[in-house]
Formats: C-alpha cells, sequence, structure tokens
C-alpha cells in the first residue's frame, strides 16, 4: 500500500491525522529551536549571581549567563536599584513570566497527543458502520473477502491515529524534562540571588506552588 492508497482509503480522518501530525512537528521544532538559543543550563549559575546585589556593576558580573536566569537576575538587580524591598515577588513574577515561554504550544501538542488516537477510532467505528449497512442492504448475503476488506480499510485509521499519537506523547515529555529542569534552574537562580542579601529577604519555598505537569498532560 502506498502512501496515497492510505489518503484515499483511510478519507477524511487521514487527512485530518495528517494535519496533526504536521501541526505537532511543526510545534516540536520550534520549542527545540527555542531551547537551542536559549543555551544549555548554567552550570557556575552561582559564580555569576551570587552576591549579585552587592556590587556595583551587576552587569559584569553576569556576562557569560544566558537564558532566562539571566533575565531574572537582571530584573531582581534593577528592582534593588530601585529600592523595590519585596525581591521575592519580584523574582518569582519574572520566573513565572519566563516559564510560560518556554511551556508555550505545549498544551496543544498534549491536545493533540490524546485526541489521535480518538480520532482514529472514530474512523474506524465509521467505516464499520458503513460496512454493516452494506451487509444490511445485501439481505446477508456478502462475500468474505469483500467484508474483509472493507474492515481493514476502516481499521486504517486507528492504525494512523496510533502512529501519529505514540510519537507526538514522547515528545511531548521529553520537552516536558527540559522545562523542568529550567524551571528548577530559575529557582535556583532567584534562591541564590537572595541567600547573600544581608538577610533581609528570605528565599522563595519552592514546595509552596510546585509545577504540576498534570494540567499539560493530564490524560496521557
Amino acid at each position: 500500500m502506498t502512501i496515497e492508497d492510505l489518503f484515499i482509503k483511510g478519507g477524511p480522518v487521514v487527512w485530518i491525522l495528517a494535519g496533526f501530525s504536521s501541526l505537532g512537528l511543526g510545534i516540536v521544532l520550534e520549542r527545540c529551536v527555542y531551547f537551542l538559543r536559549m543555551g544549555w543550563l548554567p552550570g557556575d549559575l552561582k559564580q555569576h549571581v551570587d552576591g549579585l546585589l552587592a556590587v556595583k556593576d551587576p552587569e559584569a558580573k553576569l556576562a557569560g549567563l544566558k537564558g532566562p536566569e539571566l533575565t531574572i537576575a537582571r530584573a531582581m538587580a534593577e528592582a534593588h536599584r530601585e529600592g523595590v524591598k519585596d525581591l521575592v515577588r519580584v523574582g518569582e513574577r519574572i520566573r513565572g513570566q519566563e516559564l510560560l515561554r518556554l511551556e508555550l504550544g505545549l498544551r496543544t501538542l498534549g491536545i493533540l497527543g490524546n485526541t489521535a488516537p480518538l480520532l482514529g477510532l472514530f474512523g474506524t467505528i465509521a467505516g464499520m458502520i458503513k460496512a454493516f449497512m452494506v451487509i444490511e442492504q445485501a439481505g446477508g448475503k456478502v462475500d468474505a473477502q469483500a467484508l474483509a476488506g472493507g474492515i481493514w480499510e476502516a481499521m486504517i485509521t486507528t492504525g494512523v491515529g496510533l502512529a501519529v499519537a505514540i510519537p507526538l506523547v514522547i515528545l511531548l515529555h521529553f520537552l516536558e524534562s527540559m522545562v523542568e529542569r529550567r524551571n528548577n534552574s530559575m529557582q535556583d537562580c532567584v534562591s541564590l540571588i537572595l541567600e547573600r542579601h544581608n538577610g533581609s529577604a528570605q528565599a522563595p519555598n519552592q514546595s509552596e506552588q510546585p509545577h504540576r505537569w498534570e494540567e499539560i498532560t493530564d490524560g496521557i
């Protein structure tokens, strides 16, 4: 069976699943490019941000730091220069904004991974209904070979749905792990900046607002 035959026999459902696959692949590629441009996790994070609020030139100390950690450190240093007292809130606000950017598209990817097998099953059920309608119209006198051919054609959509869903779910969890590691790094950045701030501010409690991936991967 060729790809052309697959689309012809599978009908509109296969075309929709092909759209799911293209959209999901586009999201994955865009996220991978985004993470690559962001750079690797900073292994020397403490060296860059330890005592940041006490130095006169924060930018010089932050030289070489990239990614959302740099955005958080700059925002907290600027807030400190402006006399802002609640630096914990500043750090958590910027971390939340950066986390939303990291998660962009993951919810859509989760929806595609969830609905692809269901859509494939819908196509199979629709095809089976048509096959049994033919049997009824023929009065039960149907060639077994023709009936088997109609059934396997109907089941094409289930196979395509699973073929689309499985890679999407695997890639989704891979991206989630990358976001989770970066989120932990951002939390460490906020904590390290505040720890040496003359003891006037407490580091944020990471357990107060745990990041719940179930909101994205619910049902997967």
